[in-house]
């Protein structure tokens, strides 16, 4: 039920995000879902790919630091209070969202959330528990 990201240091300056995704795109990986955080010296961009493999390697072969993480993908319906029902049910339990990011799978039917969490076997343990469908990296990554 873990999901795998790759997250990219990058400096923030003009171009090297096009680079990033060029360099994949040329590598035939198709991104499924990104965020981007940044400060005024250096941005992370935390990607959901089709291939990490492939998309680590060519990015540290261009001299890029890449390193992989654990998150969590939880479909939620696509309306209001949706995610307010899955924050509430983990802090219930104390647990910490360190981040998270989203993208709607389809408009109108159920959005996706990608968490990291400071506890995630327990996240996950505690979502399946109160009936939430927490995605597969597999479904994820052929989106």
């Amino acid at each position: 039920m873990k999901v795998e990201q790759i997250s990219i240091f990058i400096e923030n300056k003009s171009g090297r995000l096009a680079e990033i995704t060029r360099i994949l795109g040329e590598s035939g990986v198709n991104i499924r879902a990104l965020s981007l955080a940044d400060t005024s010296d250096f941005g992370i961009l935390r990607l959901i790919v089709n291939d990490r493999e492939t998309a680590k390697r060519v990015l540290k072969e261009k001299g890029f630091t890449v390193s992989k993480t654990e998150v969590v993908a939880v479909e939620v319906p696509d309306c209001p209070g949706g995610l307010a029902q899955i924050l509430q049910t983990l802090d219930k339990q104390a647990i910490n969202v360190e981040y998270m990011y989203a993208f709607v799978e389809r408009c109108g039917e159920n959005a996706v959330i990608i968490f990291r969490f400071d506890e995630t076997d327990k996240a996950i343990q505690t979502l399946l528990d109160n009936g939430f469908n927490v995605l597969a990296g597999e479904r994820l990554y052929a989106m």
